[in-house]
């Protein structure tokens, strides 16, 4: 993971020595415009801008990039216009609007080593986001890597660059994108390289740096404290799961919340065989995990007041002669039994065993994420997380993950949907009888586990974390780090409002 150099500038945008200047366009009624901050660079071209940009086929649309020589007047080499869209009823833009078209200008300027922007001068926080997740790449196997990602980006601001607001802001904003990269590198990393016990050594290594407190179960610990259903997933493999725990102690007498992600390091769905195309995506079935822990750092980079414990299964799904099988029934952390119906639902069962777990330290929120059904694809796309939990915490999430770009929309948990979990043999099934509603039903199935009193929320990320097409936005191919800035939402919101 690379992170630009960020710095701010009060310079004037038109004096600015740099190879690239990005600017914003506005899709308005009769072509692009130039963005609120580019004034000054647009009275450069002599009020000729908006020809220009026209001429080269811009027309301000989001994730738009057009670049053009930036003329005498501008002491920049070119000129970067990237589109914002169109503007709100109220004349302003939206934060995720500058986010994605800070990271899409990003994105277009690999080998550039300088450039500066006036993005920064409509929203500082998104612009800075948006940089740093935009320029991300992940080149780690390839032998020739081709050009390096925009090496410096100076951000134009208002109130000056020793300005306490403005410095605390690159600070925070920084930190969060960093943490979305730190998930995307974990997330890409193949499973032959990235398996339970690697896995945990790389959170190991991540969270002491940061200093929190960890701790890793093998399989024997595991066996010995009765955890069946990250013993029964990971079974079938040659490399036995793990459970990691995570500690942030935050101040004395501080809220309690607990983080639980799913970490699937490869899901072949194990007996219950997954098919052959597109199985290489399952890689990314750990993204849970990887934002849990990427999120876990970031709390002990910010300093988060609060006292967060996150509680990590690590396992590999995979079929063999001591694989788990369809009919068996497991008996959960804390003495629930589940009858298996159908071992690729197995995400569901090491988190069930990881919440219980997490509830013993009596949270007062419990915020868990996952890749966890097709059904969110299904129902929501592969862009919009699923929300589900308690109404009013689960309500709250969804609007922070709204307000944060990432999008999640809360879901709800009818009733009548949980008799479909009854099980003949156990005291539940891992999976109902039918397809409908298979998002909720895994719902129903994760709430069996939460304690009594504890507000919590599940963020389904099953096609939000993998981007398997093109590149937009900040976004780019592969691992995504969705939920990461949900989650740092969440935890800054408990820190400031309880």
């Amino acid at each position: 993971m690379t992170t630009p150099k960020l710095a701010l500038t009060d310079d004037a945008a038109a004096t600015l020595t740099v190879e690239a200047l990005i600017i914003g366009t506005v899709q308005g009624a009769q072509g692009p415009e130039p963005a609120p901050g580019a004034d000054e660079v647009a009275a450069a071209f002599d009020g000729d801008l908006s020809k220009a940009l026209a001429a080269l086929g811009a027309t301000g649309k989001a994730d738009e990039v057009v670049k053009l020589p930036a003329g005498s007047s501008l002491n920049a080499g070119i000129l970067v216009a990237t589109g914002l869209g169109k503007p709100g009823s109220d004349g302003e833009f939206t934060a995720e609007s500058v986010r994605r078209a800070s990271g899409a200008a990003a994105r277009a300027l690999p080998g550039v080593t300088h450039a500066a922007t006036t993005l920064s001068l409509v929203d500082l926080s998104a612009t800075v986001q948006g940089t740093v997740m935009g320029a991300y790449s992940f080149t780690r196997y390839k032998s020739e890597s081709g050009d390096d990602p925009v090496g410096k980006v100076d951000l134009l601001v208002s109130g000056g660059v020793k300005d306490e607001t403005n410095k605390a802001t690159l600070k925070g904003a920084t930190a969060i994108g960093e943490a979305v990269n730190t998930a995307r590198d974990l997330i890409n990393t193949p499973p032959n390289d990235l398996f339970p016990a690697s896995f945990a050594e790389r959170a190991s290594e991540l969270g002491r740096s940061a200093g929190l407190e960890v701790e890793i179960s093998d399989a024997d610990d595991l066996r010995k404290h009765g955890y069946g259903g990250i013993l029964g997933v990971g079974g079938g493999s040659s490399r036995p799961p793990r459970l990691v725990r995570m500690r942030h102690k935050g101040a004395k007498g501080a809220k309690k919340v607990a983080l639980v992600g799913k970490g699937i390091t490869f899901d072949t769905g194990g007996i219950s065989l997954k098919p052959a195309a597109n199985m290489d995506e399952m890689t990314s079935d750990m993204s849970g995990a990887a934002a849990v822990v990427a999120t876990m750092v970031l709390a002990a980079k910010l300093n988060y007041p609060l006292e967060i414990t996150a509680t990590v299964p690590m396992a590999e799904n995979m079929p063999s002669g001591t694989a788990y099988r369809p009919g068996d029934v497991l008996t959960m952390y804390g003495g629930k039994t589940v009858e298996v119906l159908n071992t690729d639902a197995e995400g569901r069962l090491v988190l069930a065993d990881a919440i219980a777990r997490a509830c013993e330290d009596g949270p007062d929120y419990l915020v868990e994420t996952s890749t966890l059904t097709g059904a969110q694809v299904v129902s929501l796309g592969k862009r919009t997380p699923g929300v589900m939990g308690s109404d009013e915490f689960r309500d709250r999430v969804a609007e922070l993950s709204q307000a944060t770009g990432e999008a999640g929309w809360a879901m709800p948990l009818p009733e009548e949907l949980r008799g479909d979990l009854d099980s003949r043999l156990a005291d539940m099934a891992n999976v109902a009888g039918h397809r409908w509603g298979g998002m909720l039903a895994a719902g129903h199935f994760l709430r069996e586990f939460v304690s009594e009193g504890v507000s919590w929320a599940h963020i389904d990320v099953a096609g939000p974390a993998f981007n398997a097409s093109s590149p937009w936005g900040y976004t780019p191919k592969g691992g995504t780090g969705v939920p990461v800035r949900t989650m740092a939402a969440v935890l800054a919101d408990i820190a400031e409002n309880n």
